[in-house]
This record gives structure tokens, sequence and C-alpha cells, in this order.
């Protein structure tokens, strides 16, 4: 992984601290999944570093919920909902979006438009029953709605 571009402008790329509208690209780099490339940019007028990410534009994923709702896919709420139940865990944010760029993988292949919200989450589960099981157990309970401590129990007893 390697740097790609350096030293380029974009003038479309606004400060996120003084909304200057000309920042400078000092570094970028590929993904280790290859699904993003990061930059690093400097603002030219306050001098402040801030992180973008580009990734590749595909159709928009319909969610189904539960209830039968239809919400728009959204990237920031899978990776919060995966960084909540890795809080105080040894998994670096890298790791985090590792899984969610994986998933991403997936429903692209899995679905045409559409995709139930409990795919989704057996995804997750998935990845982190394999990664740590504590974030496991912490994502399962929110999941699949733990209503009591024998509900934690079952889980726990089937990781032994």
């Amino acid at each position: 992984m390697g740097t790609i571009f350096s030293g380029a402008h974009n003038l479309a790329m606004k400060c996120p601290f003084c909304l200057h509208s000309d920042t400078a690209v000092v570094d970028s780099r590929e993904s280790e999944d290859l699904s993003s490339i990061r930059r690093r940019r400097e603002c030219e007028k306050c001098g402040k570093r801030f992180t973008t990410y580009e990734r590749v534009e595909t159709t928009p994923l319909i969610v189904v919920k539960k209830d039968g709702r239809r919400e728009s896919y959204d990237r920031n709420k899978l990776l919060g909902g995966i960084l909540k139940a890795c809080e105080k865990r040894p998994i670096s944010l890298d790791l985090a979006e590792g899984i969610v760029n994986d998933i991403e993988r997936k429903l692209c292949v899995m679905a045409d438009s559409e995709i139930a919200s409990r795919e989704i989450g057996q995804l997750v589960m998935e990845r982190l029953k394999k990664l740590d099981k504590i974030a496991y157990v912490r994502f399962a309970s929110v999941y699949r709605q733990f209503q009591d401590v024998e509900d934690f129990e079952k889980v726990a007893r089937l990781l032994k």
C-alpha cells in the first residue's frame, strides 16, 4: 500500500475547519481491500489537515426493516453499530471499516436493489463472532432485541 497521488489541488473540497475551498492533497493511499482511496488534505488558508475517502458509487440499496418499512442503506449507520459493539475492545477503526467494506461487497452480490435488515445483521454477526466474542454478544443483544438475562445466557452457551 503506497502513495499513489501527492501534491494535487482540489478546488471542490472545502476545509471542514474554515470552509476555505482551496485544499491540497498531501498524500493518497489505497485501502488494503482496494475499495476506497484515503486522501490526506491540507487547507491552504488555515493549514489544518483532514482526511477524505473516495469510493465507487453504486446503485442505491434499500433496506427492508422488520416492520416492513424501507429506508436507504446507510454505511455510517452500519459502521456506527459495529463500532458501538466494539467499544473498549481491541478492534481498530480500520478493522471495523474493513468489515463494512466486506459486507458491502456481499450486499452488492446478494441483492438487486432491496435487502432485509436481518440479512445485514446476520452478516455482521458472522464477522463479529469470528473476531471478538464480546462484540458479538453486544451486537446480538441489540440486533436480536434481548429482553432478559436468559437471552444473554443462551448466546453465551452457544459460544462455549
